[in-house]
């Protein structure tokens, strides 16, 4: 395996975080909150949750500690906004990948077919 190879231990290692992050449906719905490209407060992101605001706030530092949200202070209040830096590199990882099945497929079918 080369170290660039999707299935590398150093791509894996980097890569599992951002998916373990993304593998909940409040984080995702968070995320599609947050890329509205404005930075949003704890109690705005809390709106229609039935979740607390300590609920919230959890779920937003996962993401924040795989850099898919950003927080920043303004004054006593806490604002997170997004960062699509992640979000691009596992698109590019998740096209290797996609490439790397498509090479599969094509030897198996030109063995099938010879």
């Amino acid at each position: 395996m080369s170290p660039k190879s999707p299935s590398s231990i150093a791509s894996l290692q980097a890569h599992a975080p951002v998916f373990a992050a993304m593998g909940d449906e409040t984080r995702l719905s968070l995320i599609i909150k947050l890329c509205d490209g404005q930075p949003h407060s704890i109690s705005q992101l809390t709106q229609n949750s039935s979740l607390s605001r300590q609920a919230i706030t959890k779920h937003l530092r996962v993401l924040e500690n795989v850099g898919i949200v950003r927080g920043v202070r303004s004054g006593r209040e806490s604002l997170f906004e997004f960062n699509p830096a992640p979000l691009e590199e596992m698109k590019h990882y998740l096209n290797q990948v996609s490439g790397q099945w498509e090479q599969a497929l094509a030897r198996l079918k030109s063995f099938v077919e010879d």
